[in-house]
């Protein structure tokens, strides 16, 4: 990889909980380069909703190293969190605002002057198919509405980076297919995307690069379809079974 691409770095990192044994993150080492989608993949307890909240400086690592766009976690954390918008699996909304008011809350917490953001407000609820509602109670909103203005939420201040935990869960269909088109669109447009699921199908289409975890360790990385071909396999849900095993998880 490229060195100058590279807009994430990660060496070394661990992470362990108070009173457990066991470490959730085990010495892992990660580049991700500018523009990819990247696609942080693993059964429940993997360790991916970890990984992606040290990496958004949402907690600290017990040890190892994140740059992120030649600035280091923690001592950076202010000027980084300028970078990155984080999207998070549950719905960090709040349902008695209107979708504008709880937009223009979130832009403005993120440092969007009201000038800027009322317009974007506006542009980004057009382009998610909720501007008719905008005056309308988010509490009132079906689950893939929800989804779509957290999504949102995340982009109003233009990030370099987004990290997405579950962005699709529980939402319909058409719901999903405006989100990951719009996620391509914006990718497209520059912005590096870090992202975790359990539709291996949507990961398979949508990321350039995946890495699979499991117990914490990094186990796989490369291109879904070069993986795919290393092992002679013909879906990405065939060779996560095979990475991680058919027992369940929970």
């Amino acid at each position: 990889m490229n060195e100058k691409a590279v807009i994430i770095k990660v060496k070394g990192l661990e992470k362990k909980y108070p009173g457990s044994d066991a470490l959730a993150i085990n010495q892992l080492d990660l580049e991700i380069s500018k523009g990819e989608i990247f696609g942080l993949l693993g059964p429940n307890g993997a360790g991916k909703t970890t990984t992606i909240s040290i990496l958004c400086g949402l907690m600290p690592a017990t040890e190892g190293t994140v740059v992120i766009d030649g600035l280091s976690l923690p001592s950076d954390k202010d000027r980084i969190k300028k970078l990155i918008g984080v999207v998070p699996q549950d719905i960090a909304l709040y349902p008695t605002l209107t979708a504008t008011e709880n937009l223009m809350f979130f832009g403005q917490m993120a440092g969007v002057n009201t000038k800027t953001l009322r317009p974007r407000v506006a542009e980004y609820l057009k382009r998610f198919g909720l501007f008719e509602r905008r005056n309308d109670r988010v509490g009132n909103f079906s689950g893939g509405m929800k989804r779509r203005v957290n999504l949102i939420a995340g982009l109003l201040h233009q990030p370099e980076i987004l990290f997405l935990d579950e962005p699709t869960v529980g939402v319909d269909v058409h719901s999903r297919h405006m989100i990951l088109e719009s996620l391509n669109e914006f990718n497209r447009g520059g912005t590096t995307i870090v992202y975790t699921s359990h539709h291996l199908n949507e990961a398979e289409n949508l990321c350039t690069r995946i890495g699979v975890i499991d117990h914490g360790h990094l186990i796989a990385l490369g291109a879904p379809k070069s993986l795919m071909d290393e092992h002679s396999l013909s879906s990405l849900e065939e060779l996560f079974l095979y990475l991680t095993g058919r027992h369940l998880r929970d």
